[in-house]
């Protein structure tokens, strides 16, 4: 473990499990999620089918989930390509990040959470994980849980804010 970043904020404690990018790679994700007992999980796409089947394996912890690139060409319709919604007293800005080209840069991405007046962002799109602090805004790339270097993020809120962390999925299997 090593802590990226914090933001402030007050609401509850939570621990947050954060994937991207799966590309079929269940067993990475399953294998994390019993090993850091989340009281949350978020899936940021590419594929939508890991998401819902993850949840299927936990179904007593809440999932948000948002459709990426690669899910548009999926047989199964997709639902929110962006999620806005409080969690832990946190608002949070989720979306796969392709929307607001991302392997660009973040400005987009980040002016379009400050509009929402989010405190905290989470995408993928790079498989390149990220924890950063702008602006106030504290900016979330779990990298791609796939391969044997995949990441995915543990997000953590509490009285003193947010704080990020990524762990290398070879460590959780």
């Amino acid at each position: 473990w090593y802590t990226i970043c914090r933001a402030g904020a007050n609401g509850a404690s939570m621990k947050i499990l954060i994937f991207s990018d799966s590309h079929g790679c269940i067993e990475t994700m399953e294998a994390a999620v019993r090993r850091e007992l989340p009281h949350m999980m978020v899936h940021l796409g590419d594929f939508w089918a890991d998401g819902k089947q993850l949840h299927s394996l936990f179904p007593q912890i809440p999932m948000c989930q948002v459709a990426g690139n690669c899910d548009r060409y999926r047989w199964e319709p997709v639902q929110d390509q962006i999620l806005i919604r409080p969690v832990g007293g946190v608002l949070f800005y989720m979306t796969h990040g392709h929307l607001h080209g991302v392997k660009q840069g973040l400005l987009r991405l980040r002016l379009a959470a400050e509009e929402a007046g989010a405190q905290v962002v989470l995408f993928g799109h790079t498989h390149r994980s990220f924890c950063q602090l702008q602006n106030g805004v504290l900016l979330v790339n779990p990298g791609s849980c796939s391969g044997t270097g995949g990441t995915y993020a543990v997000l953590e809120t509490a009285d003193g804010g947010p704080a990020c962390e990524i762990r290398s999925v070879q460590s959780s299997q």
